[in-house]
This record gives C-alpha cells, structure tokens and sequence, in this order.
C-alpha cells in the first residue's frame, strides 16, 4: 500500500493555512482514525466518507485507516476536508493516479454527493497566495472560488464523477448517479433589491446635508431626535450614497459574507457597501463577534466597508458599544477565544439613533416630556463619552413639519449626492495617496497638524475650544477631518475658517441631556 497525499486548507477567521492531507492503510483490524487536532465536525467525516466511497462505487478499505493533517498543532474544523481526505485515502489505496498539487475542499453527502461550504472564498485566496491554484470544489462554490484571480478551479457535483477524472475505474464507478436538482449556488439569490432613495425623505435639509458629509468623508454619526422624525430613514440611506467597493474592498467584503454563508458572496463580488442594523438586543459576541470554538465574525466585520446603524442605541448594553470604541480607531476586531484568535477586519462607518430622553418627548413643539433631569441622565450616560467623542458628526434632528410634507418628492434623489460624495472621495484619494490612506476620516493627527497643517487664523476658533476645555485633543483632530471633507465637497483645495466652524457646529450639534 502507498502512502495517499492530498492538500486542502485550514481557515483561522479570514487567514488560510494550507494543509497537508497524509492517508495510510494498515494491515491491522477495521478502523478509522483522523490525527491533527481535528474538532467534532470533522471528526464524523469517518462516516460521511466511508458512505459516501460505498454509494459512488469505490469502497474504502476495510483495514486501518489513518488520516494525519499537517500541521498537527493547528486547530481544524469544519466539514470541507472531507473531499481531501477521501482523495487521500483512495490514493494510498491505488485506486485514482496521484493527485500532485491539488487543493480539495468540499463537504460529503452520504450518497457521494459534493455539498457546497462557507468560507470558501478566503479559502482559495489563500490556496492561491501559497502557491496551490489548482482547486477543486463542490459545483455550488464554483462561481465564488472562480472570482479569485489565478485560481484553476474545477467544481464537481459527485464524488464519482471526480475519481473518474483521477483515473478510478469506470467499471467500478456510479457514475449514473447525476442530481437533477438545480444548483445549490442559486439558493437564496433572488432579484436585487431596490435601495431607498433620500427624494423619499420630507425636509431635514440639515440631516441631509450631514449624510452627504458623513458619506463623502467616511465620518461616524449620531442622530438625536424624537420619534418619528425620520433618523431611521436617514441612516437607511447612507450606504446608497457611498460609492461602489473597488476590487481589493469587495474582495475582502465578499471573504466575510463567503465565510458568514451569506448568498450575495455565491455568484459575484459583493460591490455595495454592506448594511447592517442588529437589534438592540443583540449581545457582545453577536455585534462584535465570538461565540463558542474558533471566533465567528459579529455584525462589526459583516458591515465592514459599509454601515453599522445602531438604533435606540442608549437601549444596547454599555458594554456593547463600548466594545466599538476599539474598531472604531483601528479597523480591525482581534477575538481571543480558547479554541484560537481570529482576526477580522471591521472599518464600518457607526450610525447611532438615540431619543432625547426615554419616553422621546424632550424636544419638539407640543410635547410634554414625562421623565425626570434623573432619567434624563440615565438615559444619555448609557452612551459613555469615549465612545461619542469618537462619533464625527452629532446631530439633532427635528420633527418634520406639515410644511415638509408638500415637499415631498421635490427634493435631491440619491443619485444627485452621490455624484457629489463619488467627486469628493476623488479628491481625497489625490491628496492622501502618498500616506497611503483611502478617505478623511483616516487621516492621523500628526499629518492633519503636520504636512496638512492649516494656517493659525484658520484654526483659531477650534484652537480656543481646545483651551477651554469644550473638545478633546480626539475631537480636535476630528473637526479637522469634517472641515477637509467639507472644503472637497466645495471644491476647494484647503479649509476655511467658515468650514472650520460648520464643522465645529456638526461636531457638537446634539445637546447633552439634562
């Protein structure tokens, strides 16, 4: 007997590992043992791969069988090394001709069919990157592995089929077995869905002019206001207005659907900036992520180069949005859990909603607010003020008029601003191409007070602000962004003392509670 070799690949959060797939058949009695830190998924490959050689023709071995995954000390889970350890183990058996650099990575079905699994996008990039481009997946992850650039990518629908291509036996074979069902690449696709326009919002010139701001420079924001004066409906209408993902963003975006089993990474790259609004009960591992075993990516990462709207965001627990606070300046989300760390990235833009007290009544004509200077407080302190002084932009957002309403379907569409945001997002590419930077809202402080350093007339009203206490040194740097992206979106080539205050005024613009 041979000694049966194949590959496939490890996933730890987004990174890849290839691994090297060892099969050896004993002389000993009827057993099956898979080596390698293997978790319990994957250890019920035993069974799945034995009925699975059985029902397309090309039983196992009934000796020992030893299946080694190399490197042993990282932690493998998962179904898709099934298909690698079946080829294995029919190599050291001599039943297909060797599989040389092959990558294998799909599930098994009991009657020898190869099922389609998450992550397989990543998967593949790594394959690639190590320098394994002949791949060979389900039929159903066809289309997600063939979007890797270089990949060689062969999509099978049953086991027999891809013995049959490795040299098995035709004699032996099942190879009359073909499903006939659709494509299980197809499932859940649908139509796409028609994104809200901002035309179908009545009033809030100021809202409006704040997202336009907020899109064109990638700028957090937090909308105060009562209900019913429509902070929902603006932040739905964010990612409409920022521009398509170019090719390294989508691809990153796409590895994390592909990896959370999302049906818009099946077919093409994910272009569209993601959107995502988890509700307010929603725990720490399910926004940030975690969970049981190797980390799963949360809500943060799905929205990556996208939008994370948080509504009712005083009713999510402190230590929830607190956890942001880190995300918030890096752009990346390092899980530590006792099975491994996985590392995901999470550069979303925050969109907070927030009433101005419990009962929503603090402000607006005619209404009569029912809580307590208490309550109030209460209330406002469940956002701490680490994590609002990361926030950009705070707004308060007022109740629509019934003057408002005979506008309605008179006002910009969402088309008009994003030409706007797309001529300004051009600009700041220019400008900050050299640090290696992508928009405003990255731009450290040292640059923004060094080699983009504004004259001291310009910054004297944000330099008295400092002194008196009313912003951080954070916030200090942050107004400087908002006043750079508001000067791109007036096409001038610096700030401005009026761009300095506008920003000033959109920075402290939410009042605090009583």
């Amino acid at each position: 007997m041979a000694l049966g070799r194949t590959y496939s690949v490890a996933l730890v959060g987004l990174n890849g590992y290839i691994v090297e797939v060892e099969a050896d058949i004993g002389q000993t009695l009827p057993n099956f043992l898979i080596l390698g830190l293997p978790d319990a998924s994957l250890n019920e490959a035993r069974e799945r791969i034995r009925s699975a050689a059985k029902n397309s023709g090309i039983p196992l071995s009934r000796r020992k069988i030893t299946a080694n995954l190399i490197p042993a000390s990282l932690p493998k889970s998962g179904s898709g090394f099934d298909l690698a350890i079946t080829m294995s183990v029919l190599r050291a058996a001599n039943d297909i001709r060797p599989t040389d650099r092959t990558v294998f990575i799909a599930e098994l079905g009991l009657d020898g069919r190869l099922r389609p699994v998450r992550g397989i996008l990543p998967a593949v990039m790594a394959a690639v990157q190590a320098g394994y481009p002949d791949i060979v997946v389900a039929q159903a992850n066809a289309a997600e592995a063939g979007l890797v650039p270089g990949a060689n990518v062969r999509g099978y629908r049953t086991l027999a089929r891809l013995a049959f291509d490795f040299g098995a036996d035709p004699q032996e074979l099942a190879l009359d077995f073909d499903p006939q069902d659709a494509d299980e690449s197809d499932a859940g696709a649908g139509p796409d869905v028609p994104q809200p326009d901002m035309r179908d919002v009545s009033g809030q010139g100021e809202a409006r002019r704040a997202l336009e701001v907020a899109a064109a420079g990638a700028h957090h924001v937090l909308l105060t206001g009562p209900p019913g004066a429509g902070k929902t409906m603006l932040a739905e209408r964010l990612p409409g207005l920022l521009p398509e993902l170019d090719d390294g963003a989508a691809m990153e975006v796409t590895a994390i659907h592909s990896l959370c089993g999302l049906p818009a990474a099946a077919r093409q790259l994910v272009r569209r900036p993601p959107f995502e609004s988890p509700h307010h009960t929603a725990t720490s591992a399910a926004i940030i992520g975690g969970g049981s075993g190797m980390p799963r990516p949360g809500a943060a990462s799905r929205a990556h180069r996208g939008v994370l709207f948080l509504d009712e965001a005083p009713e999510y627990e402190r230590r929830v949005l607190d956890a942001l606070r880190q995300p918030l300046e890096s752009g990346e989300l390092v899980i530590h859990r006792s099975a491994g760390t996985a590392a995901y990235p999470a550069r979303f833009q925050l969109v907070l909603a927030a009433n101005p007290c419990p009962c929503g009544k603090a402000s607006g004509k005619g209404l009569e607010c029912t809580c307590t200077p208490m309550m109030r407080r209460r209330y406002a302190a469940r956002m701490s003020g680490p994590l609002l002084d990361r926030v950009d932009i705070q707004l308060q957002v007022e109740r629509v008029s019934l003057s408002d309403f005979g506008q309605a379907g008179n006002e910009e569409d969402t088309e008009a601003i994003a030409a706007r945001v797309r001529a300004a997002r051009l600009v700041q590419g220019e400008r900050l191409r050299a640090f290696g930077l992508e928009n405003n809202s990255q731009v450290p402080g040292r640059i923004l007070r060094g080699q983009l350093r504004l004259a001291a007339p310009v910054t004297r009203i944000l330099d008295q602000s400092l002194e008196r206490g009313v912003l951080t040194a954070r916030g200090y740097d942050r107004v400087l962004r908002l006043a750079w992206t508001l000067a791109d979106l007036a096409g001038r080539s610096h700030p401005d003392i009026n761009d300095i205050g506008q920003a000033l005024n959109l920075r402290q613009a939410a009042p605090a509670a009583a």
